[in-house]
């Protein structure tokens, strides 16, 4: 057959990381060892993969449009009331939800920040207004930014910690933000997905202040820590149930399968596990640091279970020949080609990265 007129089709471009399924269409199957997605590393826990396997049985109903007995298990993990919860196709899906619930017209977001709050702003007639941090600041967020929150902007995006910094804002700063937002009649979406593998959790989050911003929304996730990134399962606490609600008709019925339901509700049992990966990231995030600056290259003192690093040497090709996926972080606002974002994985992984990278700067 004659292929001289079939169409080019040019390869889409990809915001995030974690194309696995793009390197092993490049060499042929191969596995590559993934620092570009910051997930557990110790692999989705044998609990959620039993109840996946048991809840394909019953695949054949609708699965609960509610997600009624997740919300109660939710609820009871999370000491929120469970009607302030709304469960979604991940935390991309709630955000996007959002969005459509709010409509804005004015939004503000810091840069660099999570992507997708930028892409479910485009989707609306909305102004994006982009509070820059600053790199001698180590990206961390001042009390300046109270000052950008104006009477006409609609929404504020904030990450904590932030992806791809790992930089948390303290918790009484977060409060005045809040209580801005309150005064500026804007709604807040406070991410908290990366919020579990602080080294406090509780002292950061503002789970407990809901009740007093009912403007407030945060959103986790059970992606990161389970590494369920292949389930999309995340949810949205907010004590405005009327603006839960508007969410949950911005979007099609069943966004959450039944077999991410049963995984979700699996997943709030291993406690076991999370102390577990808790612990690797508190240990192998300030060794990946130390070996990092010994290179010489200037490491953000991130809190998550992820590292922000300059190095002026080209690194995600040549680590990809040798099967390794690193983040560029080159379609950040604020960022160039020069910055990177590494997961934080098991130590025999971080070392084999290590290494490589010593290998490059080496030539």
């Amino acid at each position: 057959m004659n292929n001289d007129h079939e169409p080019v089709i040019s390869p889409v471009p990809l915001v995030h990381g974690g194309d696995w399924a793009g390197y092993m269409e490049e060499y042929t199957g191969a596995q590559p060892l993934d620092f570009s997605a910051n997930v557990s590393p110790l692999g989705v826990p044998s609990g959620i993969v039993k109840a996946i396997a048991d809840a394909a049985l019953i695949a054949d109903r609708y699965p609960d449009p509610l997600c009624r007995s997740l919300c109660r298990k939710i609820s009871e993990a999370e000491h929120i009331p469970e009607n302030w919860i709304l469960c979604g196709n991940g935390a991309a899906d709630l955000i996007f939800r959002a969005v459509a619930a709010c409509k804005p017209k004015h939004a503000l977001i810091v840069a660099p920040t999570f992507a997708e709050y930028e892409a479910a702003l485009t989707t609306t007639d909305c102004q994006i207004t982009r509070y820059f941090l600053r790199q001698q600041e180590d990206f961390r967020l001042g009390e300046d930014f109270l000052q950008a929150i104006q009477p006409g902007i609609d929404i504020v995006f904030l990450c904590e910690p932030n992806n791809p910094t790992g930089i948390t804002t303290p918790r009484e700063l977060l409060l005045k933000i809040a209580q801005r937002c309150r005064e500026c009649r804007s709604l807040l979406i406070l991410d908290e997905c990366f919020g579990d593998f602080l080294d406090q959790p509780q002292a950061h989050t503002l789970k407990t202040s809901l009740a007093d911003f009912p403007g407030m929304v945060i959103l986790k996730a059970f992606t990161k820590m389970y590494a369920m990134a292949g389930v999309r399962l995340g949810y949205a606490l907010c004590c405005d149930n009327g603006f839960l609600q508007a969410m949950r008709q911005a979007g099609q019925p069943w966004a959450v399968s039944s077999l991410a339901q049963a995984a979700g509700e699996a997943a709030l049992k291993e406690c076991e596990y999370v102390d577990a990966v808790r612990q690797l990231v508190m240990e192998e995030r300030p060794w990946m640091r130390r070996q990092l600056e010994e290179m010489g290259l200037r490491v953000i003192p991130g809190e998550a279970n992820f590292l922000l690093f300059y190095c002026p040497v080209k690194l995600v090709q040549p680590l990809r020949k040798m099967g390794i996926l690193l983040r560029s972080c080159a379609n950040y606002h604020g960022l160039d080609e020069n910055w990177y974002r590494t997961a934080v994985r098991t130590h025999e992984e971080n070392i084999r990265l290590i290494e490589t990278i010593r290998e490059v700067l080496r030539g």
